[in-house]
């Protein structure tokens, strides 16, 4: 777990690349070695060097809970073997009868774990719409959850205004940042108490590694998430480490040409008959611009849309594309469509999560931008 980092003033592009400790003070090495070894010898019964048994911790994984801490601005971060093991661990804060609040289009993995696994364990969970919050909070209220953008209709969610209301009741609030990442919007800073990333996603980037993380700049949190991370023992291997700290150190890069193939491929969408409403951040008629022109550095590499002939139409489009890849998951180099009600979000059908059938979500890669809008474009024009 990392411990009270010394940010030094220097930029997100430096901290991205350097992370927090620099070369390797063993030997050197400019990137931190894979140290591929279950247990450590011990000077004396009880007298370690750090590191006793690589499920307590490891020096990969150490060094890449420290470099993302840095880039969360956080005191204290957590590496763990999935984003959703990541999540698992900060539901676990919370006990029978206590009450968590959900945006009502948050990914379905999550919404899956909060009312299939800890629901039937005590916990009681509503999904609504964050702009009205203060209606459905209770006594018993202890965190609000939230994605921003959200995951696939992409709401964006003022995270300093919720803090605020959640905080003035004594409540957590969790925000999952996997869709903008730090280099974006740092939700620690906006007044969040956790942050919470699939690192699988833009921190990896290259849909060769799952992992999860946590960050927060409270000691106990920290303190219990890490006697959680420990307990439950679902960590991720030094490999893996190893792999997000290196996707890590172009993140700053690789979102900026996300973003801006992005708007490319929003224009694309928004002049085509067969597309019917077009989600992302940038659109002056999306109802979240203005937070997110205030809270965000840019406006992500995620677009959904609705494609006019409904489901089926939808479901034909995806296998249309061919520099578009058909698959689940997002934030790597490669482009991505899936269609959300029959593959991410299928375990949402007949909930209050459930999305709409005529739904296409785009991760928008890094690939020449004309192959991207003639890809898609040529799909389309297929369906209309």
């Amino acid at each position: 777990m990392s411990d009270h980092l010394d940010r030094g003033g220097r930029g997100f592009e430096t901290h991205a690349v350097h992370g927090a400790g620099g070369a390797d003070p063993a030997t050197g090495a400019v990137n931190t070695p894979v140290y591929l070894s279950s247990t450590f010898a011990q000077d004396a019964v009880g007298r370690h060097r750090g590191f006793e048994y690589a499920r307590s911790g490891n020096p990969s994984r150490a060094s890449l809970e420290a470099h993302l801490a840095l880039l969360e601005g956080a005191d204290f971060g957590l590496a763990f073997a999935s984003g959703l093991a990541a999540e698992d661990a900060v539901m676990r804060l919370l006990g029978p009868g206590d009450h968590l609040v959900m945006q009502t289009d948050s990914y379905g993995g999550t919404f899956r774990l909060a009312t299939e696994v800890h629901g039937p364990a005590g916990l009681v969970v509503d999904a609504t719409d964050l702009s009205v919050l203060d209606d459905v909070l209770t006594p018993r209220t202890r965190m609000v959850w939230i994605e921003t953008p959200t995951n696939p209709l992409l709401h964006v969610i003022d995270i300093a205004a919720i803090a605020t209301l959640a905080h003035h009741h004594g409540i957590l609030v969790v925000v999952d940042n996997t869709f903008a990442t730090p280099w974006i919007q740092q939700p620690l800073r906006l007044g969040a108490d956790i942050v919470v990333h699939s690192t699988t996603k833009y921190f990896g980037g290259h849909s060769d590694v799952v992992g999860g993380f946590t960050a927060t700049n409270d000691g106990d949190i920290a303190r219990r998430l890490g006697f959680l991370q420990n307990a439950a023992g679902a960590v991720p291997g030094p490999f893996d480490c190893f792999l997000v700290q290196r996707g890590v150190k172009t993140l700053a890069l690789r979102m900026e040409r996300h973003c801006a193939n992005a708007l490319a491929v929003v224009e694309l969408l928004r002049g085509h008959r067969a597309v019917g409403k077009v989600f992302h951040p940038s659109l002056a008629g999306h109802p979240g611009h203005d937070v997110a022109r205030r809270q965000m550095r840019a406006f992500g590499g995620m677009v959904s849309f609705t494609v006019r002939g409904g489901e089926e139409a939808a479901v034909e489009l995806c296998s249309r594309t061919r520099v578009f890849t058909l698959a689940e998951s997002l934030g790597a180099v490669e482009s991505l469509i899936e269609h959300p009600g029959r593959m991410t979000h299928a375990s949402t059908t007949g909930t209050s999560n459930e999305v709409p059938g005529d739904l296409v979500r785009l991760s928008v890669g890094l690939e020449t931008l004309d192959d991207l809008l003639n890809d898609l474009g040529g799909a389309l024009d297929t369906v209309a």
